[in-house]
């Protein structure tokens, strides 16, 4: 597929900006054009970015409803009545109930303190009817539900008629009505003046157990040990690094890198962190992964139960397993991606349209997010994968980036037993009969809706460098931006008219990528470069012919010795 690259030479205002910059804080003048580009250009925007503190957090009171949700916590701790956390079964969800059963059990008995998980299987995601039955068999008096219940109407009413109070912890999309909860805590409520509504289901838990502590004294030490959850949530989650998410992001991945629970270090030891200095793309590519394989291939109750690990042993088994349900999934997930490409190669129609949908009872729901996914990366379309579920059809939506997918869902919900989720990701129900009739009325709303330049890779590029400009203070400089997501990339360069310095190579089992030795018309400097699966263009490029290169700079250490190195994300020929 071939990438549209999207790059804007800086304006002069830009350029006047990043001198400015540049001569005040001394950074390299590419970090100060980049901070120009995001808006971070007064004293104070700078000094929060590059130093958040603790002191950054924003007053967890001003929360709709948090003065009522402190309160029943408070008389339900007082009086020792039963509390359920319960979460969703992802990484969010999982580590939310972790990091507030954690915090409460330190105020109460395990016999006063629950925790669960829903069945992906059995009752999908979400507060379901079951939860509620186990809430009420088991003596419980308040429900804390975390990353989820924002929709869960008619759970949370049948919760209420067993006299079960529910805090709602969430920071998905409300629907129309608000459940009847005790409390709902959610910054995307129309009537929420909380001055950020980008954290995750974790955060918001963090919000809420820090109201908790500020309320009662509770010195707010004990709550940074739980940091390294909020990161894992962030990254996991793909929510905006930026704002409180970026102070909580800051101090977890602190916690993570120097003292992480005994859960989490166990995860670190099987995927081959230890001694590493962990980031988000570790979280994302690695940590996340193996904690969301348990809710997708078991149950994510046994997430739950490894980070909250109080012993090492115990911990290191749990994360053994929790591994080779990671090593299971990734079969799983071939298999079902090999088996709904074969669909699409044998049904080309099936891809005409401006959104892809494909079914097959048999597929595992456990997989069938990441499937979707893989469906939107290979033909750059939103791609809705579904299976069956408990006599209904449930599945995965990923969009493209500039299609608002949520909105599109909601366009055709009454036509969807239930749905869920945000702009780039949801969740649906569906019954059998209705499903033709909702995948005529999607593909009418994307046409009305997505332009065709949507359907095109686009590459994102922050500015073009000359190869005399790569050095070792910028590479540092673009370290201090960490940490990188959603709304704080990690910046992509192009650079024009490079060529072989004459000891480009084939590596590789297959010989399927080139590592690079990079020179150009304004140094005599070799600057090294991998591109990964990029070996078509080998012969032309120890031809010697010009080409032009979008890339990032990452840092390459080997033995000790510190290098910089471009991880090339594409290249052009003239």
């Amino acid at each position: 597929m071939t990438n549209k690259w999207n790059y804007q030479p800086p304006t002069q205002k830009q350029i006047l900006k990043q001198n400015e910059l540049s001569q005040k804080f001394g950074f390299s003048p590419a970090v100060c054009l980049l901070l120009v580009q995001r808006g971070i250009t007064t004293e104070e925007d700078i000094r929060k970015f590059f130093s958040p503190g603790l002191r950054d957090l924003h007053d967890p009171f001003q929360f709709p409803d948090m003065p009522i949700a402190v309160k029943r916590l408070e008389r339900a701790l007082g009086n020792k009545e039963k509390i359920l956390v319960y979460g969703d079964y992802d990484v969010d969800g999982t580590t939310a109930v972790a990091l507030v059963y954690k915090f409460l059990e330190q105020f109460c008995s395990k016999s006063y303190l629950d925790y669960y998980i829903p069945n992906r299987s059995d009752e999908g995601c979400g507060i379901s009817m079951q939860g509620i039955d186990y809430a009420r068999q088991t003596g419980v008096d308040l429900i804390i539900a975390l990353d989820c219940g924002i929709k869960a109407n008619e759970e949370i009413a049948y919760a209420n008629t067993f006299g079960i109070d529910v805090i709602v912890c969430d920071h998905h999309m409300p629907g129309e009505e608000l459940p009847p909860a005790l409390a709902i805590l959610d910054a995307k409520r129309e009537d929420s003046c909380y001055p950020y509504e980008h954290l995750s289901g974790c955060g918001v838990g963090f919000k809420f157990m820090q109201a908790f502590a500020k309320n009662n004294g509770i010195d707010f030490s004990s709550l940074k040990s739980l940091l390294d959850l909020c990161a894992v949530s962030i990254a996991s989650d793909i929510v905006p690094v930026t704002g409180e998410n970026r102070v909580l992001a800051t101090f977890g991945l602190k916690q993570l890198n120097q003292n992480p629970s005994r859960g989490l270090k166990g995860i670190i030891d099987v995927c081959g962190l230890s001694g590493k200095e962990i980031t988000m793309s570790d979280i994302v590519f690695k940590i996340g992964p193996r904690i969301n394989a348990s809710g997708r291939m078991m149950n994510g109750k046994e997430a739950v139960d490894l980070l909250l690990a109080k012993d090492s042993e115990s911990a290191k088994e749990k994360s053994e397993n929790i591994d080779q349900y990671n090593d299971d999934r990734r079969e799983l997930d071939k298999r079902i991606t090999d088996e709904a490409y074969s669909v699409l190669d044998q049904n080309p129609d099936m891809v005409d349209g401006k959104v892809i949908v494909v079914f097959n009872r048999e597929w595992h729901k456990g997989v069938i997010g990441i499937v979707a996914s893989r469906l939107t990366e290979r033909y750059y379309k939103p791609a809705i994968v579904l299976t069956e579920s408990n006599g209904f059809i449930s599945g995965s939506v990923r969009s493209v980036t500039g299609f608002d997918i949520y909105t599109a869902i909601e366009s055709t919900k009454d036509l969807l037993e239930n749905f869920g989720g945000h702009t780039f990701a949801v969740g649906i129900t569906i019954r059998e009969e209705n499903l033709d009739l909702f995948k005529n009325r999607l593909e009418e709303f994307a046409d009305e809706n997505m332009e065709e330049e949507q359907m095109t890779q686009t590459l994102d590029i922050d500015m073009a460098l000359e190869l005399k400009e790569i050095n070792m203070k910028l590479l540092f400089d673009i370290k201090k931006m960490n940490p990188f997501g959603p709304e704080n990339q990690k910046p992509v360069f192009c650079s024009f008219k490079v060529r072989d310095a004459g000891n480009s190579k084939l590596v590789g089992k297959e010989l399927e990528h080139i590592k690079l030795e990079l020179t150009d018309d304004s140094t005599d400097t070799i600057i090294h470069a991998i591109a990964f699966g990029k070996h078509e263009y080998y012969e032309k490029i120890r031809a010697g012919v010009p080409f032009d290169i979008c890339y990032t700079i990452e840092e390459n250490n080997y033995n000790n010795n510190i290098n910089i190195q471009l991880l090339i994300k594409d290249m052009k020929f003239s």
